[in-house]
């Protein structure tokens, strides 16, 4: 992997599915990029419209600093509307990121899993396929869709596509360069038992390299490859 592009639908989507991959890749010398489509916060019952851009600024900020911290050579937020991706033509998501893909121009793509319970990881899901379908001339070579803990589990397997994990990153070295780019997200973070606890997600990490062998793993499912 020379170039990776990490889609994600929100802020912190893209360290609880990747980070310890991207900070590994990284520190191998791939090039990795971050997108994020929707711009997080604005459909919390909770969200002060009036303080809006500020808050927003600090959310994405936050963004970059983790995308730093896992070696990331680039963090973009599109800033399409948070949990409401399905208002948005399929269509716009989708030139969106092939808008992307052509510059960064990257040989692997991460992105949602397609049968999470958010509905707008299921709509990046299906935006990244359609972005990335293999015609003749294209960059993307490697197409994988990773979990996301509080939203892939919790559809406890009763939305298609299940998520069946066919490829695993070590991530023994990188586990505790995720947790704390995760702990950047202060507003995203939760206490034990949530997944998205440190504890937790030290235990899923520590769950898949047990499947596998290792001290601490990433799940993905492989969509497509070309060799």
């Amino acid at each position: 992997m020379k170039k990776v592009l990490v889609i994600a639908a929100h802020p912190d989507d893209e360290v609880l599915g990747c980070g310890g991959t991207m900070a590994r890749l990284s520190a191998a010398g791939t090039e990795v990029h971050i997108i994020i489509l929707a711009n997080g916060l604005t459909s919390r019952p909770d969200f002060d419209e009036s303080q809006a851009a500020g808050a927003l600024k600090v959310h994405h900020e936050r963004a970059e600093r983790a995308g730093q911290l896992v070696g990331a050579t680039s963090v973009k937020v599109l800033g399409f509307p948070d949990q409401k991706m399905d208002t948005v033509p399929l269509l716009d998501i989708t030139q969106a990121i092939e808008r992307e893909i052509e510059r960064t121009q990257p040989d692997t793509v991460f992105t949602q899993h397609g049968g999470d319970l958010n509905m707008d990881h299921v709509i990046t899901y299906r935006a990244t396929l359609t972005a990335t379908r293999p015609m003749a001339g294209r960059c993307v070579r490697r197409l994988y869709a990773y979990e996301v803990a509080s939203s892939s589990e919790w559809s406890f397997q009763r939305f298609e596509p299940r998520f069946h994990p066919s490829v695993f990153f070590d991530i023994g070295d990188t586990l505790e360069t995720k947790i704390a780019a995760m702990q950047v997200y202060e507003s995203e973070t939760r206490a034990f038992p949530h997944p998205r606890s440190p504890e937790a997600l030290r235990a899923i990490a520590r769950r898949w390299g047990s499947v596998v062998g290792v001290q601490a793993a990433e799940a993905f499912e492989l969509v497509r490859e070309i060799q």
